[in-house]
């Protein structure tokens, strides 16, 4: 058994590290970056449509700290309502377990 948690944990620490020396230029995309840059090589002259809210109000771009903040927020509350959906519904395995056996 402690040789299957080692060899967890060092599988761990190899995914998490592998990828930050696996890449030579050390930036790092994410998915909208990667999408830019097809729409930009489909159609050249692509304008955007529609701005965030936030930078129509202050007129300017979010910082990256604020954006990320704003996500942070946002994935908090969506785990906030699944926890407390799920809770409910373990709870009320057991209130239904409770009424049966009364």
């Amino acid at each position: 058994m402690k040789k299957i948690v080692i060899t967890l944990l060092i599988a761990c620490v190899l995914i998490a590290f592998i990828p930050l020396f696996a890449k030579k230029d050390g930036e790092f995309g994410g998915s909208d970056d990667a999408g830019s840059t097809v729409v930009e090589e489909v159609h050249s002259g692509y304008e955007p449509w529609a701005t965030p809210i936030l930078e129509k109000i202050l007129g300017r771009e979010l910082p990256g700290e604020v954006e990320s903040l704003f996500f942070c927020l946002q994935t908090g509350i969506g785990v906030g309502i699944i926890a407390f959906i799920m809770g409910r519904l373990v709870e009320r395995k057991k209130w239904m377990k409770e009424e049966g056996a009364e």
